[in-house]
């Protein structure tokens, strides 16, 4: 993954060290260990008396989506395996245990209440969010393949001069930006591949060079907020944000980054701030060179009109009546017709993050299929939760959740039970801005942990330069997610007060 992307090298470098990690013999017993406890969890749930749930009416499917989901979080925060074979799995189990075309044995209705339908779980691969990941993808393989990015890195980049607190504050915006439309991986890989050079001419002693390094995994984390695309949890969100059999609220990719955008470049600014403060340069000015061309040909010009013309409707598809997963296709298409990305080139699609995606789409359509979450809103209390209590602790579990394990898998499973808690609260929640609120605080949540270099991709490749300890990453982090939560819900709280979310 990623072969195409400036700073490959980065990225298999930091996958090898996690699969060396993995094979280590020690390990072997510590995931036996984990193995063990989650089949116990998951057949003790699955195989309890329906009426310890406390929950009315629980039928044999419902508390078999119970025992799936229990086995989906310890996957996930255990790290058992990959958080996208975690999903895998989630979609067999409840394909095989849940659905009419499961073992016929386990799947009559007449025992064990209404089935799932397999279609719809198999679905879950071709949601519409899913094609709006795979359009930004295409966005950014062809981008790649024809030197767009450099050139745009060196475009923008030059307005910042050589000083070296500017420079600093173009890397940050750049990365930023980048991230919106990129994955956040490929970014940071890329841009500090055009950091290198940099990090040559500034001396040793100085702490200008932490600065530069950990600017790119906070511009990335950052950075991914401003777009549905920008990272898996806002199209989680956006997902349950706009389900025509939930909330329905047609949020557009526009109206996202209406007021999404503005917290970025304020944190980025921030950030800017706190890391030329925290990490003063002692050499005044860098040059800064950057190697790569955009490539001529009509392939380059139809990335670029393609680019320019999809971000355009992005943004304004209330006005064209387009919505922005259908918008998403239209650049799979079309380099797929002129050539600009070959069979070769959906190799670079990252498909893990697709079936991490649709393996949480999976747990909440089994939730709400099954009639669990209707059972759950009915049998427990949710209306007399405090609203304030629900928002501060979702957000501060998933900060907490993500520092340690995918940020993806910590949204794909929290965002089902949340949406089942806020239908469940109805008209209490509008004293915190209504459910949106809620939703959008847990993507905001999750791009903020930042603490560790285990926390996200970004910062373990930042880590991985050797100039940054992990003291110096905890203290950025902390001082970051910190900021960002706050301004987040904070600016959700008035949006929502406003109704304008």
């Amino acid at each position: 993954m990623y072969k195409i992307f400036p700073g490959f090298h980065l990225v298999q470098a930091h996958h090898d060290r996690k699969r060396s990690r993995r094979l280590d013999p020690q390990r072997w017993l510590k995931k036996s260990l984990q193995v063990m406890l989650v089949a116990g969890v998951t057949l003790t749930l699955w195989n309890m008396n329906p009426d310890a749930f406390g929950i009315n009416g629980l039928t044999v499917i419902q508390q078999r989506v119970i025992a799936i989901f229990a086995f989906a979080m310890l996957m996930w925060v255990m790290e058992v395996v990959a958080s996208w074979a975690t999903s895998v799995g989630i979609m067999g189990l409840m394909l095989l245990f849940c659905t009419d075309s499961g073992l016929a044995p386990m799947v009559n209705p007449d025992v064990v209440g209404p089935v799932l339908s397999y279609k719809a779980v198999m679905a879950c691969f071709a949601d519409p969010v899913v094609m709006l990941f795979i359009g930004g993808f295409s966005l950014a393989i062809a981008a790649s393949k024809v030197g767009l990015d450099a050139q745009r890195a060196k475009i923008l980049l030059r307005p910042f001069g050589t000083r070296s607190e500017m420079v600093l504050l173009g890397f940050l915006l750049i990365t930023g930006v980048f991230s919106m439309f990129v994955s956040n991986t490929a970014t940071a890989a890329m841009m500090l591949t055009f950091l290198t050079p940099v990090f040559k001419q500034l001396p040793p002693e100085g702490k200008g060079r932490i600065g530069m390094a950990l600017a790119i995994p906070v511009a990335a984390n950052i950075g991914g907020m401003a777009t549905p695309i920008g990272t898996p949890p806002n199209a989680i969100a956006l997902k349950y944000l706009n389900d025509p059999d939930g909330l329905n609220m047609q949020l557009g990719f526009g109206e996202w980054m209406a007021f999404m955008l503005p917290l970025t470049l304020v944190l980025l600014l921030l950030g800017w701030w706190i890391l030329k403060t925290l990490f003063p340069f002692t050499q005044k000015t860098v040059s800064l060179e950057i190697e790569g061309e955009m490539k001529d040909g009509i392939h380059t010009k139809i990335v670029i009109v393609t680019f320019i013309v999809t971000v355009v409707m992005w943004i304004f598809e209330k006005q064209t009546g387009i919505n922005s997963y259908t918008v998403a296709l239209i650049p799979f298409v079309v380099f797929s017709l002129t050539g600009v990305i070959t069979r070769y080139d959906l190799e670079e699609i990252n498909w893990s993050v697709i079936w991490m995606v649709a393996g949480g789409f999976a747990l909440g359509y089994g939730l709400n299929a099954s009639g669990l979450a209707a059972n759950a809103v009915e049998s427990i209390p949710f209306g007399q939760w405090n609203p304030l209590l629900i928002l501060v602790v979702s957000g501060l579990i998933c900060y907490t959740l993500s520092n340690f394990i995918s940020n993806s898998a910590t949204a794909a499973l929290l965002m089902p039970i949340l949406a089942v808690v806020c239908t469940g609260m109805g008209d209490t929640l509008q004293a915190i801005g209504g459910t949106p609120t809620v939703l959008i605080g847990i993507a905001i949540a999750a791009s903020s942990a930042m603490v560790l270099p285990i926390s996200t991709p970004p910062n373990a490749l930042a880590f991985s330069t050797n100039l940054v300890k992990q003291e110096d990453m905890v203290k950025v982090g902390l001082i970051m997610g910190v900021i960002s939560l706050c301004l987040g819900y904070t600016m959700l709280y008035l949006l929502g007060q406003a109704q304008m979310i």
